[in-house]
């Protein structure tokens, strides 16, 4: 889940708090059958692994630098956020290449600066107008071919956000989602550098998706539904059924 920039400093604390209370006593979660990250704002990652320490939560950054070192004013590098016990780098969001006019070059750059220091690439793929599902799909895996240009192996995580859902009333339909899913997680599977990866929606994410999804993902990736922690353990309940009905 991201927080974006929606909460403070001592709310982000605050939420910390209550959810890690909360997954200590989620089954499925204290067991390992249901993963949880978080990306906090940068401020916030230090007091987040503090609070989750001992949760099984991983903690991210909602960014990372392509660059190692140097004169890079308001950077965060990889090197950094893994020294601290970050492992995930979200790259790629819509609203970095709107409002930063990222481009397919920076976050090829960017995913290659995450796996050359150890952390899980979250690469955010989504098209941006609404399109049939196999166009759809057609445009998904070749945008997240062109993130993982010139990348060394390692597995990553794939979160299909159409950007046309982003903030919308209402998820892109299941069966759209579905689609699209079932060829990132195809062409992930062809690829031996990409072992152990996955595939997660956002967009317009929230309690009762995943069920509806089913096996079409590997999970979710949650904006402002999660801000209530009961409906985030609603959905992690959803998860846990999800995976008792997945063991043989």
């Amino acid at each position: 889940m991201s927080l974006k920039m929606y909460f403070g400093h001592e709310r982000a604390a605050a939420w910390f708090a209550e959810v890690a209370v909360r997954l200590r006593r989620h089954e499925a979660v204290s067991s390992g059958d249901v993963e949880v990250f978080v990306t906090p704002t940068y401020l916030q990652i230090p007091r987040a692994i503090e609070e989750f320490r001992y949760t099984g939560v991983r903690v991210g950054a909602q960014d990372v630098s392509p660059h190692e070192e140097g004169a890079f004013t308001g950077e965060v590098s990889a090197v950094e956020l893994a020294e601290i016990g970050a492992s995930i780098a979200e790259i790629g969001h819509a609203e970095r290449r709107r409002m930063h006019g990222e481009t397919d070059d920076v976050v090829a750059a960017k995913t290659r600066a995450a796996l050359r220091n150890g952390l899980t690439p979250l690469v955010c793929i989504g098209e941006s107008e609404r399109l049939a599902p196999d166009d759809a799909a057609a445009a998904a895996i070749a945008q997240l071919r062109r993130a993982l240009r010139g990348s060394g192996a390692g597995s990553i995580i794939v979160a299909y956000e159409p950007v046309w859902a982003i903030g919308a009333p209402e998820p892109a339909g299941t069966e759209h989602v579905a689609v699209v899913a079932a060829a990132l997680r195809a062409d992930l599977d062809s690829d031996r550098d990409r072992f152990g990866s996955s595939v997660i929606y956002g967009g317009a994410a929230g309690p009762g998706l995943l069920t509806a999804l089913g096996d079409a993902v590997d999970g979710v990736f949650l904006g402002r539904f999660a801000h209530d922690p009961d409906a985030l353990v609603d959905v992690l309940d959803e998860a846990g059924r999800l995976s008792r009905r997945r063991k043989p």
